[in-house]
């Protein structure tokens, strides 16, 4: 293989949907449950949602301005947009194949039904109309439309049906459009003597889609679906007020260019081009779909209740035996530093450390960075009580956290109105850094507590997103977590940090000279290792300080969920570098990095990507773990990750992948090993200490005030 510029790294966009297949092959894969099979497959729909709003609409807009310039891979915005649709039209086949060859026909034979008019008996019949009448007409309603001048202002990812009528007396057609808007219930439950039986609502208005046209003939029906691009930035360098400027960002989505139309496969070319006009779409981005639209909807179906066994066995995160529950969170980590692997371990300490520094009379301030919140977030919620009882509190709140923004918004206000300091992100930059620090008065004088993290502090996600926690009282770290509140919520230049680093100031920088320091001690004859962790690889400097790595001799092993830009196993450039990929049923979320140095171990947990955009478009936090039992612990799950037989697939050259042979009988999960551990830490603390692990008692988490 050359290795000349233009082929040293894979096309990102092409990456991204290799990754969206490893996930897809997880719908094809008969060892997993049918309703988790069935999730894995809404999965793929809401990233390739995700994917055209944000990436294919972005490349859009700059083959429409007429840009040619190459991405790393050498490819210009039409070459890509060529590559993708050829990919995504292949894939989008191969979800209906796992749909209607596989998910649902098994679903059926364990008695979850989909109906439409031609399968329902009498009394089913008589149920979907009722539904009609009481639920679905009273709330829809029909539009007229003749072209792009009155046609509707549809809402991005709604279904919408297209009416095709009679001809009127001019002889021209006469279409009419159904949108379903916001909150419509898809899955319409019927009458079933045994299982579940359920019809879609666009079959539904299909069944009596003649009573919104009384005395018309109604020539077709037929579902359809628009994605906007929504690759629209606010330019916070003319924004006087961000708040105000991230608002009028949402409502610009909301009317964004068609980037995509789906379309039910059944309609007539006549209704088709009526549609491609009036939402002036090309044929390029017309996706014909032979079953139903928009399956990223089929979350709800795979939470089904009554059908257990065809879901993964629980898997209920396990209380941590390093924290005493009966003690105060400050207390605990003040004997010693605590590290979390979650959702293996509960996030519920995290949890608790915000809530009792906003009870404790001690606690002077709170500082937080707050990316992604829950809906109803016990943690903002504290923050809001801490306000309230005097504390000092400052949340950083990014509002600029694609698709959460108008969520963010809500919090920040209400965080305001209980007097908490909001601050809204850096100017010309997202904060995606995960820290608290928690400023508490002792007895020998003021002590910091922190919590550093790679995952957002959202208690829901951390029950299904791989993340790292690590809470310290380190008095570097503390000095560090100080230096950085006061860089991005005042105008102090950054000072100089005792341990941490921080993009896009010197976290690159960091990472670069841990790889060159590895190249080099191999290159003096030393052993050199190198183990990271990421959801992403793309940044072409790290790419190139690996292959130089890999070409002096380095042992580079990868683990990458999504995107990887490297070509790894290249002869004479990435012979000695591995790169896998693990899915499974929890998304692997959190970033390690691990290197040998001399053996004198270097560990670090990060919120940053290997990606341009991390590095030096965002605010990120790269965390040295000095404790020697915490880093010992993420050296362990860092070798865990490449025993992984069953999950985990190996990267090629050519930017595809391939599962690990192996005998299934010998195969190896990582999560479940991981799993498999924190149950029986959990159960050697019971052995030694019976009432260790009883459960802590939240105070009330309740808005209260907020």
């Amino acid at each position: 293989m050359s290795t000349d510029e233009q082929t040293k790294y894979i096309n990102r966009e092409l990456s991204w949907l290799e990754f969206n297949q490893r996930v897809l092959d997880e719908a094809y894969d008969a060892s997993i449950p049918l309703l988790e099979r069935l999730k894995f497959l809404a999965i793929t729909g809401s990233n390739l949602d995700e994917f055209f709003m944000v990436r294919v609409g972005g490349l859009q807009i700059l083959q429409e301005r007429g840009v040619t310039k190459k991405d790393p891979a050498g490819m210009t915005p039409a070459e890509q947009l060529a590559a993708i649709r050829e990919r995504v039209r292949q894939m989008v086949a191969d979800q209906y194949a796992a749909f209607t060859k596989e998910i649902e026909p098994g679903l059926a034979a364990h008695g979850i039904h989909r109906l439409s008019r031609g399968d329902m008996n009498q009394r089913q019949s008589q149920v979907a109309a009722q539904t009609f009448v009481n639920e679905i007409f009273p709330i829809l309603t029909p539009i007229a439309a003749t072209s792009a001048d009155d046609f509707p202002q549809l809402i991005n990812h709604t279904l919408n049906v297209c009416v095709k009528l009679a001809p009127g007396s001019d002889g021209g057609p006469r279409y009419a459009v159904i949108p379903f808007g916001l909150g419509a219930q898809r899955f319409l439950t019927l009458y079933s003597e045994g299982g579940y039986a359920y019809t879609l609502l666009e079959d539904a208005v299909d069944m009596f889609v003649d009573r919104f046209f009384p005395g018309e003939e109604v020539r077709e029906c037929i579902p359809f679906r628009i994605t906007r691009n929504a690759d629209i930035a606010v330019r916070d360098d003319t924004a006087s007020d961000l708040l105000a400027g991230m608002e009028d960002m949402l409502k610009e989505r909301k009317s964004g260019d068609c980037a995509r139309l789906e379309i039910a496969a059944g309609a007539s070319s006549e209704l088709l081009q009526f549609l491609q006009q009036s939402l002036d779409v090309p044929d390029d981005d017309v996706f014909k779909l032979p079953g139903p639209l928009a399956l990223s909807d089929f979350f709800g179906l795979s939470e089904l209740n009554g059908f257990e066994g065809l879901k993964y066995e629980p898997w209920p995160p396990q209380p941590s035996p390093d924290i005493d529950p009966t003690a105060s969170m400050f207390d605990v980590i003040s004997e010693r530093d605590i590290l979390l692997c979650h959702p293996y371990d509960s996030f519920d300490p995290v949890v608790r450390l915000v809530e009792e520094a906003a009870e404790d009379p001690d606690v002077l301030a709170i500082k937080q960075t707050l990316y992604r919140t829950s809906k109803n977030s016990p943690i903002v919620a504290a923050l809001a009580r801490a306000a309230q009882r005097g504390k000092y509190v400052t949340a950083l709140v990014e509002l600029k956290a694609r698709f959460d923004e108008a969520r963010n918004i809500e919090w920040s206000k209400r965080l305001e109105q209980a007097d908490v300091q909001v601050i809204y992100g850096v100017k010309g930059l997202k904060t995606h850094a995960k820290l608290c620090l928690i400023v508490r008065r002792e007895p020998h004088g003021i002590q910091r507590y922190m919590h550093f993290g790679t995952g957002n502090y959202n208690e829901t996600t951390a029950k299904i997103y791989s993340d790292i926690s690590y809470m310290t009282c380190n008095e570097d770290l503390g000095a560090d977590a100080t230096n950085f509140f006061n860089a991005i919520t005042g105008y102090s230049q950054p000072q100089r940090f005792r341990q941490i680093e921080m993009a896009p100031i010197s976290l690159r920088d960091k990472i670069l000279e841990m790889i060159a320091a590895e190249t080099k001690r191999k290159q003096q004859g030393q052993k050199s290792r190198i183990v990271a962790k990421t959801n992403a690889l793309v940044d072409p400097q790290i790419i190139d300080a690996l292959y130089a790595a890999s070409q002096a001799g380095v042992t580079v092993k990868l683990n990458i969920r999504g995107i990887c830009c490297l070509r790894p196993g290249v002869p004479g450039l990435s012979e000695n570098i591995e790169a896998i990929s693990i899915v499974d049923r929890f998304l692997e979320h959190a970033r390690i990095f691990y290197f040998y140095h001399g053996g004198d171990e270097r560990v670090f947990i990060s919120s940053a990507d290997w990606m341009q955009r991390n590095l030096d478009r965002r605010v990120e936090l790269l965390t040295p773990i000095d404790d020697t039992a915490s880093r010992r612990r993420l050296i362990n799950i860092l070798d865990t990750y490449f025993r992984d037989t069953r999950k985990a697939r190996r990267f090629l050259p050519n930017g595809g992948f391939e599962r690990i042979a192996v005998d299934p009988g010998e195969s190896v999960s990582s999560q479940e090993v991981l799993y498999r551990e924190a149950q029986e830490s959990v159960r050697r603390a019971k052995q030694s200490t019976p009432t260790m692990l009883e459960p802590h008692r939240a105070p009330n988490a309740g808005m209260e005030g907020a």
